[in-house]
């Protein structure tokens, strides 16, 4: 018999994950997996990417941040293992403020002055981005992330 008849008759005893669980996993997983490979491009060069020495020099040069290798690294890192972290749910709400600072920072700091659209240079991605990171901040893991399973209230 599939699940489906099993349901209609009231015999599935299957586990029951609520739509609202399963889609708060997806936009939690979703926004960690997409992060990790922008800190991958700047710790690794991956995927098109300059590496570590290459965007340190742009933070230094473009951006003004010195020593760009530093803030580089710290950005890269966050992006990568905060994306990783949120992926698993693992110290979700620590690994959300870290992504909320540096996309507030991107936002503001870096795009505004190109105005609103991505395509332009402008602030629209860091901003969706870190607008998604507010909501996982206030919400947490949710019911399928690791710091759920081990008892922490991240």
């Amino acid at each position: 018999m599939t699940n489906a008849t099993l349901i209609e008759k009231g015999q599935f005893a299957g586990p029951a994950i609520s739509v609202d669980t399963l889609s708060w996993t997806l936009v939690r997983a979703s926004a960690g997996l997409i992060l990790m490979p922008h800190g991958a491009q700047k710790l690794f060069g991956w995927f098109g990417g300059y590496g570590l020495q290459g965007t340190g020099q742009f933070f230094d040069e473009a951006l003004g941040l010195s020593p760009g290798i530093l803030f580089a690294g710290a950005v890269g890192l966050a992006e990568f293992f905060g994306g990783l972290f949120l992926a698993l749910g693992l110290l979700t709400r620590p690994a959300a403020a870290v992504i909320v600072a540096i996309m507030a920072y991107a936002a503001f700091g870096v795009h505004f002055g190109n105005g609103f659209f991505w395509t332009e240079g402008g602030y629209e991605f860091p901003l969706l981005w870190g607008l998604i990171a507010v909501a996982i901040f206030i919400r947490g893991g949710g019911p399928l992330s690791v710091d759920r399973k081990i008892g922490w209230k991240y």
